[in-house]
């Protein structure tokens, strides 16, 4: 891969990364509910799924995804009733004591943060199909598959991981403001409707033959 291609392509991922999705509200909620240092994880599992998309389309699988009638819709729907879990879930989630002592105790598992976030991104066949249509683009068919593949997986990895943590680290910074129950409860329910129009929006995507 040439610079001129990988710098096109690095262009490419801060827009793909910085555009709201499911991913960027997960991040806003884990910051939000457990501070930037805990709610980091959700972001690190959401390269997880990143990097299972990239794998996916690079063995050929996306294709199969993109034609494929029943396997699009069973990742598809799947991808709608977690996001609908998540706003559920969010919703009822109770007032933190903002308290000095309440801060600094340990809230969230790292592995379970981890999971919802690799959960969201490997459950959306959106990305699987956009990726299939995107990075084909930055191949060069003469050179080694492998190694492009990789370069161009390490370039959204750590792209997306800068980008998810300013997302995080300014939901964290919220919640310090959010000394109030009532205020706590209202930010909940926001987060929770933008996850069911996430889901929303999940319904309306079509396989790459459709659109």
């Amino acid at each position: 891969m040439s610079m001129e291609t990988w710098l096109a392509f690095l262009v490419a991922c801060w827009i793909i990364s910085l555009s709201p999705g499911a991913g960027a509200i997960a991040s806003l909620s884990s910051g939000l509910n457990y501070g930037f240092g805990r709610g980091y994880w959700t972001a690190i599992g959401l390269q997880f799924g990143l990097l299972l998309q990239i794998g996916v389309v690079a063995a050929g699988v996306g294709a199969l995804l993109a034609t494929s009638e029943t396997a699009f819709r069973l990742i598809k729907w799947f991808g709608v009733a977690y996001l609908l879990f998540l706003a559920i879930r969010q919703w009822r989630s109770p007032p933190v004591d903002m308290s000095a002592q309440a801060r600094v105790r340990s809230v969230g598992q790292p592995l379970a943060l981890m999971f919802r976030g690799f959960l969201i991104n490997a459950s959306n066949p959106k990305a699987v199909v956009f990726m299939l249509a995107v990075l084909p683009q930055f191949i060069n068919p003469a050179a080694p598959m492998v190694t492009q593949y990789l370069v161009m997986a390490a370039t959204m990895v750590v792209v997306d991981l800068i980008v998810m943590a300013g997302y995080t680290g300014l939901a964290s910074r919220v919640l310090r403001v959010l000394s109030s129950p009532r205020q706590q409860r209202m930010l909940n329910r926001v987060f929770a409707g933008l996850f069911g129009g996430a889901a929303a929006l999940l319904t309306t995507v079509r396989r790459a033959s459709s659109i």
